[in-house]
């Protein structure tokens, strides 16, 4: 009998720990996006003295073919690091190899890493994939990781289903799909259209 207990309370106990830990990861996470984001916030609202460009158009193709073609209306290179470029007027593609699948992104802003391609949007995010459709006030997106991170007033629409959210997450090769609140007591709300 005590044996049973024993494991029982082992299991338990192995449980509260994973449950905490979990919940301090996501706090930490939601920290470092508010601090990203006030950042992005106060760089949107800075003016730099540096060089200013007109009708960006930037296209890049991965190792299994992907398409990402990113285009904006106005674009200022980041003065101190060069490889970064701050945009306004932002539209987006994915183009997804072997489908005839895009998805597809708009924003006010956006800031984009020349290097690896990573992308954040922000500010009136609209995402439409197939018949879904997603808004939002931040995206980050990674083409190395393949991963598209969506958060801040989420709202999913489909034919069927009106969703509101927390985050997102969405793997742009498997379209595995994770869709949680940051809040563990909060739950994330759906509503049928029918």
């Amino acid at each position: 009998m005590s044996k049973k207990l024993f494991v029982i309370s082992g299991i338990i106990l192995i449980t509260i720990i994973l449950s905490f830990t979990s919940i301090n990861y996501l706090q930490k996470k939601e920290k470092e996006k508010i601090i990203l984001n006030e950042t992005l916030k106060h760089q949107e609202e800075t003016t730099y003295n540096s060089n200013i460009i007109k009708n960006i158009n930037y296209s890049s193709k991965d190792l299994k073919g992907n398409k990402y073609i990113i285009l904006a209306k106005e674009g200022e290179v980041d003065i101190n690091n060069s490889d970064i470029i701050y945009l306004k007027g932002v539209n987006a593609k994915i183009e997804l190899t072997g489908k005839d699948e895009v998805i597809t992104i708009t924003s006010d802003y956006g800031k984009y890493n020349t290097l690896n391609f990573d992308t954040i949007f922000s500010k009136n995010v609209i995402i439409k994939y197939l018949d879904n459709n997603i808004t939002s006030e931040y995206l980050d997106y990674s083409m190395l990781k393949n991963q598209i991170i969506i958060s801040k007033n989420v709202v999913y629409k489909n034919i069927e289903n009106t969703l509101k959210a927390d985050v997102i997450e969405l793997d742009t090769l498997t379209k595995d799909t994770k869709i949680f609140m940051h809040d563990i007591k909060k739950k994330v709300r759906i509503k049928s259209i029918n």
